[in-house]
């Protein structure tokens, strides 16, 4: 690995309606999101497993500081916009994790979003029952 040069590495996230600024500063591993550490913003185990995967898969857990600012959509689009911001700011750090982050569908933005509701349905696909007589 190429030794560090920068102090601070930026990236931006994007899932559903949430957009999350991340920066990852050398350090301990502590991680903030809006102001609030990891357990207390994402309450979920799940969704803290998925958000540290890229540093799963780049072997970087423990080795830097994140600090993030998401809003936003809901916690699922939250984590999501955090891992894919996550995962941008560990490219900038090394071009060599491109691989491990690629295979591992990080570095693609999950473009799925809520269809919006059509008139005339009840809601976004499903139509009022026919009524023959």
């Amino acid at each position: 690995m190429k030794t560090i040069t920068k102090k601070r590495f930026y990236g931006t996230g994007r899932r559903k309606n949430s957009i999350a600024r991340l920066w990852l500063t050398p350090g301990e591993g502590e991680f903030l999101a809006n102001g609030r550490d990891m357990e207390t913003y994402f309450p979920r185990e799940t969704l803290r497993m998925m958000i540290m995967q890229p540093m799963d898969s780049t072997g970087n857990v423990g080795k830097f500081n994140i600090i993030v600012r998401v809003h936003g959509g809901g916690l699922s689009g939250q984590a999501g916009a955090v891992r894919h911001a996550l995962a941008r700011a560990l490219l900038q750090l090394n071009q060599d994790y491109r691989k491990p982050l690629n295979r591992g569908g990080f570095l693609t933005r999950d473009s799925r979003k809520v269809e919006r509701k059509k008139y005339g349905h009840r809601k976004a696909r499903k139509k009022s029952q026919y009524s023959k007589r």
